[in-house]
């Protein structure tokens, strides 16, 4: 009986930061570049349950009778990289990455993540989908935060102004036409090794180096001025997971109230009559 309160309170626990989690999903539906934390419910250990002393065994056997879970837990939140829907704006300085073609990783067989590359307050490097950029009064291309965006070099992106042009590739022009500057684009293998930061950065926990994805072949993406990248949260799907995982907390929850009737009339009935 005293499994079965721990079963069901793993259950509970489980589906309620399954909940959180949507419920973060859900409030950054409208933050451009926001991307989606999909969860991973995994089971704890089965047991093997055995049969001991029965008449119909020889001395010192035991009967198979079945496994028995013990519960579930949540393992992991990770980031969902889907590409959003892009939004046109008409504002010169917000930027979408679209992303193209890009190498699989080896290790969990799906395609990496192509970022655009910011400093932060303290000079650390950081990484975004939230193209949402502006231009500080010393022309400094920005978020809407305050981070400075890179380049490849990892120099912040003087423009002036906000008027400015940007080719697909990521290359800032001029009034007369002439490329003067380049927003790097990361280009990061492993998107599980990114980290959520706040106020929409990412912070990269690997051990390899991430690599500038401008002039690499084997990696395609484009550019596009004047639109930003909404999150890549579907409301619809999002709202039905939570009324499942809170449906499922219901039923864990009545499961921990009849156990708690059990136990309630083990002690006070059959702790009487002895």
């Amino acid at each position: 009986m005293i499994r079965g309160f721990y079963t069901s309170a793993a259950g509970m626990i489980a589906q309620q930061r399954r909940q959180e989690m949507l419920t973060n999903n859900l409030a950054n539906a409208d933050t451009p570049g926001y991307r989606a934390d999909d969860a991973s419910l995994r089971a704890f250990p089965n047991l093997l349950i055995q049969a001991m002393g029965v008449d119909n065994r020889p001395q010192g056997k035991t009967t198979h009778v079945g496994e028995l879970s013990t519960g579930v837990y949540l393992q992991e939140r990770t980031l969902n990289f889907r590409q959003g829907d892009l939004h046109e704006t008409g504002n010169r300085t917000d930027i979408a990455l679209l992303q193209g073609v890009v190498p699989l990783n080896e290790e969990t067989g799906r395609p990496g993540a192509l970022l655009f590359s910011v400093e932060n307050q303290t000079g650390e490097v950081r990484y975004t989908r939230n193209g949402n950029f502006t231009v500080d009064g010393q022309g400094y291309l920005t978020t809407s935060e305050g981070f400075y965006v890179l380049d490849p070099s990892g120099n912040r992106l003087n423009v002036g102004n906000d008027d400015f042009k940007l080719t697909q590739e990521g290359f800032l022009v001029n009034e007369n036409g002439t490329n003067f500057a380049q927003i790097n684009v990361a280009f990061v293998a492993n998107p599980n090794q990114l980290v959520k930061e706040g106020n929409g950065l990412l912070r990269y926990e690997g051990g390899q180096a991430v690599l500038s994805a401008n002039g690499n072949a084997n990696i395609s993406y484009q550019l596009n001025q004047g639109f930003i990248e909404r999150a890549n949260v579907d409301t619809a799907q999002t709202m039905t997971d939570m009324m499942t995982a809170f449906r499922a907390f219901e039923a864990n929850q009545r499961v921990l109230q009849a156990y708690d009737r059990s136990m309630e009339k083990a002690v006070n009935e059959i702790g009487r009559i002895g």
